[in-house]
């Protein structure tokens, strides 16, 4: 436990010492300013933060400028123009996440001292997985809830990149995605698979013979893949498939699938409601499918909390994948 805390310590004061730099004494008021700033530059703006805040725009403007009084710099430009994050705004943003992060961390540590469940639980998924029947996530939640009632639960549905970086960066403290390129400052832990096919919409050339398509054809049509690395991109790659469009989301591909001028893939369960439709139909060529494993990751340092542990080893109780 002290090596823990002695970890957090020391990554709490590296962060502090380069916000004291600026602002000489480090106060609630000014961890409270930076914590507005965050959720404006996660927002993309003031009035998107609003609602996240449950503040008037203009007070949080006046915090802003406040912030920026005490730092000496302009963090954001905000006005008719829209708002745009200035360069010494981006590093601040970065300083304060690592500062927040390890304010959160010591908490969880003090928490975990007093052997009590209690504050936040903040995890990252990859999208569309609630309808797949082998994802169990959400009973592992069930019977996490159950053992630490106090505990507040934060998903955040995001694409897998931005899921390693925030688990990485403390951000989220569990990730749940599609396995691709492991990182050797992650544990993971295998969940649940996931059956991928290629499909086409209502309208598209092959909608009519989609069981009777040739693999030339296939790899002739417009394709709409992910826009970030996994196994949607690395699938594509292998079999010569050349994006005309791009999402960062399943929701996006289907979008692009369902207009009738794109092929791509879905995974089954989610397509399946589609395809009972008849809006969608899945092109019945073998070699072009893939199985996607998808698994839960934390951070290896630190050391994960007693309430980290807890709904990990609630997420083990549900595993339907052998590594």
């Amino acid at each position: 436990m002290f090596d823990k805390l002695l970890f957090i310590e020391t990554n709490f004061h590296l962060c502090e010492t380069n916000m004291r730099a600026l602002l000489g004494n480090l106060s609630d008021t000014d961890i409270r300013l930076l914590r507005v700033f965050m959720a404006v530059v996660e927002a993309g703006g003031l009035s998107a933060a609003e609602l996240e805040l449950n503040i008037g725009r203009s007070t949080i403007s006046r915090h802003l400028k406040d912030l920026e009084v005490r730092l000496g710099m302009t963090l954001c430009r905000r006005g008719r123009g829209g708002f745009s994050m200035t360069q010494e705004g981006l590093q601040i943003y970065e300083y304060a996440q690592r500062l927040i992060s390890s304010i959160e961390d010591f908490r969880h540590q003090v928490n975990d001292m007093h052997r009590t469940l209690q504050g936040q639980l903040s995890i990252a998924m990859f999208d569309k997985t609630v309808s797949n029947p082998e994802c169990h996530v959400p009973d592992a939640i069930a019977d996490f809830i159950a053992s630490a009632p106090e505990v507040q639960i934060d998903i955040h549905v995001v694409p897998v990149n931005q899921i390693e970086k925030g688990v990485l960066d403390g951000h989220y403290q569990v990730g749940i995605i599609p396995t691709h390129r492991p990182s050797s400052s992650l544990h993971y832990i295998p969940l649940f698979g996931e059956q991928m096919h290629l499909y086409c919409g209502r309208g598209h050339p092959l909608f009519d013979r989609a069981e009777r398509v040739e693999a030339r054809e296939i790899r002739a049509q417009r394709y709409a893949g992910l826009s970030f690395h996994s196994p949607n991109m690395e699938t594509g790659r292998m079999h010569g498939l050349e994006k005309s469009a791009v999402a960062n989301d399943q929701e996006g591909i289907a979008t692009l699938i369902k207009s009738g001028a794109f092929i791509g893939y879905l995974p089954d369960h989610y397509a399946a409601p589609f395809v009972a439709a008849g809006s969608m139909r899945r092109l019945m060529r073998r070699e072009f499918d893939y199985h996607c494993e998808f698994a839960a990751l934390y951070r290896k340092s630190p050391a994960p909390t007693r309430l980290v542990e807890r709904f990990l080893d609630a997420l083990r109780g549900y595993r339907t994948s052998i590594n």
